[in-house]
This record gives structure tokens, C-alpha cells and sequence, in this order.
């Protein structure tokens, strides 16, 4: 990294920090959310790794990876939590709730929990475990929309009156962008004798974590979101007591030697994002680290605070349970289902240049921005108008 790259940059020059991405300028990207934005230094950190090995295929995959995946852990840790010998790489949180929902050995009577807020990959994942082995998949409604930590607490308490063999939690609500309560949901889980396996795939990077506080047995989260990492960057958390017996979903030359090893090497891939971790935490850092992580909270509610105003509707959660994004309910005169919210979603980015998420719930439209370093306040603004003028023409 060089010394203008290493610096650290000014918050406010939103127009310094966008040159530092792709990201095409004629567009308002307030989606950061669902794929990320990778930054030029990472790209050509992954780049560099990419050259190693096809300079030396035999040497790089026998004697050099090794080493800069335990590094790239080391790092992990420290920066989320816990030994290195905990956390392996994954390539995505999708596929490390699935080698942990695999690997537990579900029986028929065995009960998995989870939420009715649960991202759709994960529900999918479940019910394909439980239907295949006979076990139970209970979905435990949440209240929508949250006014408060104790709701949610006392909905999912209300559930774990049965013997429950895992809950599966979100740390951050994919659609909602509800932040869970889990210092009270995870207890009642034990309470209900379940293993606790936490969704985190929105954390690393938009909250300070201490993974091992948490009190879950696995966590995994995506580093390519809010971390800046290359994409197809995730990392996978086992407490020391529930490495054994855990296995990545494809099984290669790892297996009996251990959760690191098996987790290291399922097989040739492309390494170089993984190995290039350092360079994302290093801008996340350049970016100001934990400071970001506050100015962006701040930047996603004051962007909820505009837009529930301007349409004189709700937010799907409270400030105080969001971090860097936040999600609004439209006008009632925008209604309707999935294919209705899929439409509006095209007709934002073709017509107005503005990328978000929509979702359809009771018939409602609620939309999900993000904040991160390279967005305006006057995005939002641009995006609250463009929805009003949507409602005067009667809809698309």
C-alpha cells in the first residue's frame, strides 16, 4: 500500500472517498447492503494473489496459501474476536449455516427454530434439513413493525416452551435491518436446551463485535458486505466445544484433521480474496474503523428520519435497533406483492438511477436503504421525491 493510500480520508469529501471505488457516478448506490462496493486497493490486493499463483501454480497451492489464509484469520480474530484456530473462510454466510445445519445429525422429533425475519436462503437451508431427515422447523413470528427489544424478546420466549435442538438467530435482519436482542434471545434458546447458531451476515464491519460475547456456539458473517472484502469473503466462528464433528460442505483432503484443515482446503479455488482480507480491513480502517461504523448509523437514521417523513409512514425498526441501514414502509397508495415490489425496484434504478431493495409484507411496500461512506444525504432526498412522484402519477 502506498502512502496515499494509507491515509486516512475525510469523511466529508464524499467525492475523494467514491473515487476510491467503482462505482459508476451516474448512479445513487444505496444498496450497499446486499453485495457491497469493493475498493480499488482490495482489488488489486486480490489481483497481486491472483498473479502469485499462476506464476508458480505447484508453489502457491503446496506452500504459500497455507500461511496467508492463517494470516488472513489471525487478522479475523483480532479484529472480530477469538482465537485464530476458531474462524476458517467461507464463501458466503449462506454456505457456513449450511455446513453447520449439515453437520448436526438431525433426527426425527429434533425441533430447529428460527424467525419469521430470517434472510430466505437460511429458511430454504432449514427446511431442506429438517424435511430430509424428519426433524421439525418452527418459525417463530416477530412483530412487525418493532417497537421496541422487548417485543421481539417476549415473542421468540413465548416459543421456546419445547425441547429445541438449534435456533438459528440473526444478528441483523436482512429485509428489516432489525438488529435482534440477542442478549435475550439467546438465553431463552439455552433455556429451551438448543445450540445457537447466529446469522451474522450483516455484522462484520457495520457493528463492533466480540464474537465470543455473543454466546452462540457458531456465528458466521460476510466480510464482502460492510468489510470492504473482496467478494466471496465470509468467516465462519466455532466455539472450541463445536469444532469437532463440523465439516464444510464439500468434503476434500481435509477431512479428519481437523476443523482448520478441513475448512482450509476443499479444494482448488481462487484463494486470492480470502488472502486479501488485510487490505479490506485496511481500508475500513483508512475509513476511519470504528468511527465509520458510528457516522453510518447516524447517516441510515437521519436517512429513515427524512424518508418517514417526507411519505408520512413508519420505519420498520427504531433507530436504536437499526446500525447502517434502514427500511420504510411506502405510501399506501403503493401496495401490493412480490411482483409489484420487483417492478418498483427496476423502475428506480432505470428511470430515477437509484439502486435499492424492495420487499412486499401483508400486501405492503417497505424499501431498504444503506449507509456507507460514499452516500449523500441528498440521495436520500433524490429517492423520497422520486416515490412521491411515483404516487402522483398513480404508480409505474
Amino acid at each position: 500500500m502506498t502512502p496515499s493510500e494509507s491515509a486516512d480520508i475525510d469523511p466529508t469529501d464524499i467525492d475523494a472517498i467514491r473515487a476510491l471505488f467503482a462505482l459508476d457516478p451516474a448512479i445513487s448506490h444505496l444498496n450497499h447492503g446486499s453485495f457491497g462496493a469493493v475498493p480499488h486497493a482490495v482489488e488489486r490486493a486480490a489481483a497481486a494473489w491472483r498473479a502469485r499463483a499462476d506464476a508458480n501454480p505447484n508453489r502457491f497451492f503446496r506452500d504459500d496459501i497455507g500461511p496467508a489464509l492463517a494470516s488472513a484469520r489471525t487478522l479475523a480474530a483480532a479484529r472480530l474476536g477469538g482465537r485464530t484456530d476458531d474462524w476458517a473462510f467461507v464463501e458466503n454466510a449462506t454456505q457456513g449455516i449450511n455446513a453447520v445445519v449439515a453437520s448436526l445429525d438431525l433426527q426425527p422429533g429434533d425441533v430447529v427454530a428460527t424467525t419469521s425475519q430470517a434472510y430466505g436462503a437460511v429458511l430454504k437451508c432449514l427446511r431442506h434439513h429438517t424435511a430430509r431427515t424428519g426433524a421439525t422447523l418452527v418459525v417463530v413470528p416477530l412483530p412487525m413493525p418493532a417497537e421496541g427489544p422487548e417485543a421481539i424478546a417476549a415473542a421468540w420466549a413465548r416459543a421456546m416452551t419445547r425441547p429445541v435442538r438449534l435456533a438459528v438467530l440473526d444478528q441483523i435482519v436482512s429485509q428489516t435491518a432489525l438488529i435482534l436482542p440477542l442478549g435475550q434471545m439467546i438465553p431463552a434458546a439455552r433455556a429451551a436446551g438448543a445450540l445457537v447458531l447466529v446469522d451474522g451476515a450483516h455484522g462484520p464491519g457495520q457493528v463492533t463485535l466480540d464474537v465470543p460475547r455473543i454466546g452462540a456456539d457458531w456465528y458466521v458473517g460476510n466480510a464482502h458486505k460492510w468489510l470492504f472484502a473482496a467478494r466471496g469473503t465470509a468467516l465462519l466462528w466455532a466455539a472450541p466445544d463445536r469444532q469437532e464433528g463440523l465439516h464444510p460442505t464439500a468434503i476434500s483432503h481435509g477431512l479428519g484433521q481437523g476443523y482448520g484443515a478441513e475448512f482450509a482446503w476443499t479444494g482448488t479455488r481462487d484463494f486470492s480474496a480470502w488472502a486479501a482480507l488485510d487490505a479490506a480491513i485496511a481500508f475500513h480502517d483508512r475509513l476511519g474503523g470504528s468511527k465509520l461504523i458510528a457516522r453510518n448509523q447516524a447517516k441510515a437514521a437521519g436517512a429513515a428520519a427524512r424518508l418517514t417523513a417526507a411519505w408520512r409512514e413508519v420505519a420498520a425498526a427504531p433507530a436504536s435497533m437499526s446500525a447502517a441501514m434502514a427500511t420504510i414502509r411506502l405510501p399506501p397508495a403503493l401496495q401490493g406483492g412480490p411482483e409489484t415490489a420487483e417492478a418498483l425496484r427496476r423502475h428506480l434504478s432505470a428511470i430515477h438511477r437509484i439502486e435499492v431493495p424492495l420487499w412486499a409484507e401483508g400486501g405492503r411496500l417497505w424499501l431498504r436503504v444503506s449507509a456507507q461512506a460514499y452516500n449523500r444525504d441528498d440521495e436520500y432526498d433524490a429517492l423520497g421525491e422520486a416515490v412521491l412522484a411515483i404516487v402522483a402519477k398513480g404508480g409505474i
